[in-house]
């Protein structure tokens, strides 16, 4: 058991934080309307967040690994083979950094990153992610399943009197980070900081590399004030799993356990309200299928990969290790790759009828949990939390259409999900 006298936790001192800064190579900042998406584009823009699968389809026929020198230079890729052989790819693509931004940390940072295992390259990916696999196995999730029932019932309970809701704020928000937050032990009424803390991180990319350093250092030292309590008031959670927990016959240094933390937010918050949220929306605009998932609750699960497929919320990113000619393309080390799940979910060579939400749709070998070693290791957990949100909703909410379809919003970046989503009751 951990005392408080670990001394492991103790917070980044200045002089490490500004070895960091030195060591990090920062791009340019460059923001504002696409004049070609094949060699200018942005996934950071507002039309890419409003609806990227035009965008996407053109690009498939036209430029199917497209370029942009945005963020110091990205490539995105758009056929399925393509994403698929970068995802299983380890030794020509790093995962060192899974977020395309500003500033490329150090290459010292590797094979651990700053958020394990996500970020993690072999060999060491491995161990730190077999250390998880325990929180996340069926059994586990089953455990959670009546906790977040109860949560989904309580949240529709308070908007029962309300004709228009808004179902991402008023509900999809609230179910992934009660059952984290209950997960780690951390206090529940600090739930709207937890939403702060994924915008700045996933969001924000175009700040420069000082504020995003600074927006970092803000979860972690929340994270290290919550694991020192865990030292004062033991108690049994993931957060004391992960301080106890050994690799290779050693205690986890501090960055990997804070680390891991902070990727659980990142990962497991923005993701799965993403992904209900992206759900209901399509629900609400289309009753052909809202009502038939009304009238044959059964199909709920098969449905739902669909809307998985059609609505994958998650791209992930890679570095280039070495310049390289790559499927055509001439890649330089450290350049950015965007491994789109979205794109390759929606390739004709994959997918019949891929622009269609089939929800009935039997062969569904989707990717939206990712591929590779670094497929989501949540995904029984994401499942779940969809599930049963959208099994309580239709229950207790058998009719409901968009409100104002023009004041649908979409978050910009590599987790693409509603922000803003009214509906009318009814």
């Amino acid at each position: 058991m951990v005392t408080v006298a670990d001394d492991r936790f103790n917070k980044r001192t200045p002089e490490q934080r500004e070895r960091f800064l030195q060591k990090s190579t920062a791009s340019e900042v460059i923001a504002g309307p696409v004049t070609d998406w094949a060699t200018d584009f942005s996934h950071a823009e507002p039309e890419w967040a409003a609806d990227p699968y035009p965008i996407q389809d053109e690009l498939r026929q036209r430029c199917p690994i497209a370029h942009t020198e945005r963020f110091g230079g990205v490539w995105l890729p758009t056929r399925h083979e393509d994403v698929a052989a970068i995802a299983y790819d380890t030794e020509r693509f790093s995962s060192r950094s899974v977020v395309v931004n500003n500033v490329r940390p150090p290459h010292e940072v590797a094979p651990v990153g700053r958020i394990p295992p996500i970020s993690s390259d072999p060999p060491f990916h491995h161990g730190a992610r077999k250390l998880l696999l325990p929180a996340f196995t069926k059994s586990a999730v089953a455990r959670l399943e009546p906790g977040t029932r109860a949560l989904c019932h309580s949240l529709i309970d308070a908007l029962e009197e309300r004709d228009v809701l808004d179902a991402v704020h008023d509900y999809a928000q609230h179910i992934p980070v009660h059952v984290i937050v209950d997960m780690l032990g951390f206090p529940q009424e600090d739930a709207p900081r937890f939403r702060e803390f994924v915008e700045a991180m996933v969001e924000a990319v175009n700040r420069p590399a000082e504020k995003r350093l600074e927006a970092f250092d803000e979860l972690s030292d929340y994270i290290l004030v919550q694991i020192h309590d865990h030292f004062e008031n033991p108690r049994d959670d993931l957060t004391t799993y992960l301080i106890n927990a050994e690799l290779d016959g050693q205690k986890l240094q501090p960055e990997h356990v804070v680390g891991t933390i902070m990727l659980l937010f990142v990962a497991g918050l923005d993701t799965t309200w993403s992904a209900i949220g992206a759900s209901l929306w399509h629900l609400a605009k289309s009753p052909a299928d809202r009502e038939r998932l009304v009238a044959e609750p059964g199909l709920l699960p098969t449905a739902m990969e669909e809307l998985l497929r059609a609505y994958a919320p998650v791209t992930m990113a890679r570095l280039v290790k070495q310049d390289m000619h790559w499927r055509g393309v001439d890649m330089k080390a450290d350049d950015w790759v965007l491994v789109s799940f979205p794109a390759a979910n929606r390739d004709p060579a994959q997918f019949d009828r891929p622009s269609e939400v089939v929800i009935d749709r039997e062969l569904n070998r989707h990717a939206a949990f990712g591929l590779g070693i670094h497929r989501c290791l949540g995904s029984h957990l994401a499942r779940m939390e969809l599930r049963v949100a959208l099994e309580v909703w239709l229950e207790r909410i058998p009719e409901f259409t968009l409100d104002d379809p023009a004041a649908v919003t979409w978050a910009a970046g590599q987790i693409r999900g509603p922000r803003v989503l009214p509906v009318r009751i009814g």
